[in-house]
C-alpha cells in the first residue's frame, strides 16, 4: 500500500493536534505523541521534524515493538564488532544515524527496563556507547516518540521510568481518534474512494449512495483512518459498476461462511469430589444442522410461526449476500427481486 504522507481532515479536534506539532515542531525539544493505532503518529513526527531548523537533517523511524527485546539495544545504540555471537563487524545504531536529526521511537511503552535506563543517559547527556565498547559518543539527536499507551499509568505499575517520562514530556500531543473527529469521516471517504477510482482506470467517481455513506458515518472504526481507508480502497475495486453509486460495504474483510474453524483447546478433566453428582448427566440435544444445501431451523430457537417464517427468510437472505460477495445488485437478481425489494428486506431483517 502506498504511503500517505500528508492530513486530510477539516475538524477542530484534528486541526488542533495539528496546529499543535506545528509550534512544536520550532523548538528542539523532546515530544511525546499519543493516539490509538492508525490515527496518524508517524506523520505528526515527520510533521515536527519537516517544520523543523532539522528539516534537511535525517528521520530516522524505529518500531520498539518490532524488534526482540536482545536486539533493541543494539539497534538503539550501536555494537562493535565481537560484541555479541553474530556481530562479525561493528555497526552505527540509530542514535547515530540519526545524528543531526529526528529519532522518532514508535511504540516507546514496549522498551524494556534496560533500554529504558540506557535512553535515558542518551537523552539527558546526549551521550550513546555501542554495546561492546567503553567510549560514549556524542551525538545531537531530537527525539520524537510516540505510544497508544497513558505512559502515567505505565509508570504506577513499574512499567516504565518516572525520569525518563519526564524527560520525554516536554510537550505531548494527543491524537483524537477517528469517531471523535466530526465531519471527518465523510471527507476522508470521498478522498480514498477519488483516488482509488483512478487507480482503477474508472472515469468519473459516482460516490457512495447515501446509504452506503450512513454506515461508513455510524461505524466506531476501532483502527481509525488506516482501517477507513482500507474498508473504502476495497469498496471501490470491487464494485463492478463504476457508472453507479457504490452500495456494498464490507466493514470486516474476515467475514466468511468458509472460515477455518476455532483449534479446539485441550481441556483437563475435573476430578471428581464429594461434592459432585455421581449420576450421569444427560448429553445436551444438539440442534439440527444444515444437510445438502437445505436450510433447517430449530423449533426451539422460534416461538411461533411468524417468527419461524422470518428467521427463515433472514436465513436465506444471508445466505444469497455470502453466495454473491455482500453485492446488492447481484444478490437481488439471484433471488428474482427488485433492487428496491432486496432493501427493504434487508433493512426489515436489520441486514443494512
Amino acid at each position: 500500500m502506498e504511503k500517505v504522507t500528508h492530513f486530510v481532515g477539516q475538524s477542530l479536534a484534528f486541526l488542533d493536534a495539528v496546529e499543535q506539532a506545528g509550534r512544536a515542531a520550532d523548538l528542539i525539544r523532546p515530544v511525546l505523541v499519543i493516539g490509538e493505532r492508525g490515527t496518524g503518529k508517524e506523520l505528526i513526527a515527520e510533521r515536527i521534524h519537516r517544520l523543523s531548523p532539522r528539516w534537511d537533517g535525517p528521520l530516522i523511524v524505529m518500531n520498539c515493538a518490532a524488534l526482540p527485546e536482545t536486539l533493541i539495544e543494539a539497534e538503539l545504540f550501536g555494537h562493535e564488532a565481537g560484541a555479541f555471537t553474530g556481530a562479525t563487524r561493528a555497526r552505527a545504531g540509530r542514535f547515530e544515524e540519526a545524528d543531526g536529526g529526528t529519532l522518532f521511537l514508535d511504540e516507546l511503552g514496549t522498551l524494556s527496563m534496560a533500554a529504558q535506563e540506557r535512553l535515558l543517559r542518551a537523552v539527558e547527556y546526549g551521550e550513546v556507547t555501542r554495546i561492546g565498547s567503553s567510549r560514549p559518543l556524542n551525538v545531537d539527536v531530537r527525539i520524537v516518540a510516540a505510544t497508544n499507551e497513558h505512559l502515567p499509568d505505565a509508570v504506577a505499575a513499574g512499567r516504565f521510568r518516572a525520569d525518563l517520562l519526564d524527560r520525554l514530556s516536554f510537550e505531548v500531543i494527543t491524537l483524537p481518534p477517528l469517531r471523535g473527529r466530526e465531519g471527518d469521516v465523510e471527507v476522508l471517504v470521498e478522498h480514498f474512494g477519488r483516488r482509488m477510482a483512478t487507480e482503477c482506470r474508472w472515469s468519473g467517481w459516482p460516490g457512495f449512495t447515501p446509504a452506503a455513506m450512513a454506515q461508513l458515518v455510524g461505524y466506531r472504526w476501532p483502527g481509525n483512518v488506516r482501517e477507513l481507508r482500507n474498508v473504502v480502497e476495497r469498496a471501490v475495486y470491487r464494485w463492478g459498476l463504476p457508472d453507479e453509486p457504490i452500495d456494498a460495504i464490507q466493514l470486516d474483510p474476515f467475514a466468511s461462511p468458509w472460515q477455518p474453524a476455532p483449534m479446539p483447546t485441550a481441556t483437563k478433566p475435573a476430578r471428581p469430589t464429594d461434592d459432585m453428582a455421581t449420576e450421569p448427566v444427560a448429553a445436551p440435544i444438539a440442534k439440527d444442522e444444515p444437510r445438502d444445501g437445505h436450510l433447517t431451523i430449530a423449533l426451539d430457537d422460534v416461538c411461533d410461526f411468524r417468527s419461524a417464517v422470518d428467521a427463515h427468510e433472514a436465513a436465506i437472505l444471508r445466505r444469497a449476500l455470502e453466495r454473491n460477495r455482500f453485492n446488492q445488485r447481484a444478490t437481488a437478481k439471484a433471488l428474482g427481486l427488485s433492487y428496491d425489494q432486496l432493501r427493504h428486506c434487508l433493512r426489515k431483517h436489520g441486514l443494512l
